[in-house]
């Protein structure tokens, strides 16, 4: 079990980290297109009519194939008040409870996103606007980034089931647990 979560996650990392990469371009390519709206508008009176709507998609495609890669450096904002006057084992527990939650959260949020997707493909549905642009590829962001969350949501809690029960099961203090041995990697 501990060498498919590894596995797992070791391939997702790499996927996170694409889509990190992806969402990085999409945040360059925004300011560049803005970039050249300031130009054509403030040099040649020339302004552009798509750089609203695509520096839009592009953002919001940014937004949600960053998800994974800010919950799994812990990069969101958090509000731990009441979990840092925990003690680590309860910690753990909440921890545990709440990715548990997350998780169908965000497999309702995928599932119906990928609805919103199908639906925008099938009624070929595109943008109100000149350019008249096919929603279910930006829609397409919302699917892979809330898929990627999910496989992180997932990994963190099995490493801390895995670690829950080395604790309660472990009695050798110098015995090194899951989470001492790949805490850096497997879950930061």
């Amino acid at each position: 079990m501990k060498q498919f979560i590894l596995r797992f996650d070791a391939f997702l990392g790499q996927l996170t980290r694409a889509a990190a990469i992806l969402a990085g371009l999409f945040i360059l390519l925004t300011a560049f297109i803005i970039v050249y709206e300031i130009i054509m508008r403030g040099l040649f009176h020339a302004p552009t009519e798509w750089v609203l709507e695509i520096s839009t998609y592009f953002i919001i495609m940014a937004g949600f194939l960053g998800l994974a890669v800010t919950f799994r450096e812990q990069a969101h904002v958090r509000v731990d008040l009441l979990t840092d006057k925990l003690s680590g084992e309860m910690r753990r527990k909440v921890s545990l409870v709440l990715n548990f939650l997350a998780f169908f959260i965000f497999l309702i949020f995928m599932t119906e996103s990928m609805d919103l997707v199908t639906a925008s493909y099938s009624y070929n549905k595109l943008s109100p606007s000149i350019l008249r642009f096919p929603l279910f590829i930006p829609q397409l962001a919302l699917v892979l980034g809330s898929a990627l969350l999910l496989g992180e949501i997932f990994c963190r809690f099995c490493f801390d089931w895995l670690r829950i029960s080395n604790t309660s099961t472990n009695t050798d203090t110098n015995t090194k647990d899951l989470s001492q041995e790949k805490e850096a990697e497997i879950c930061p």
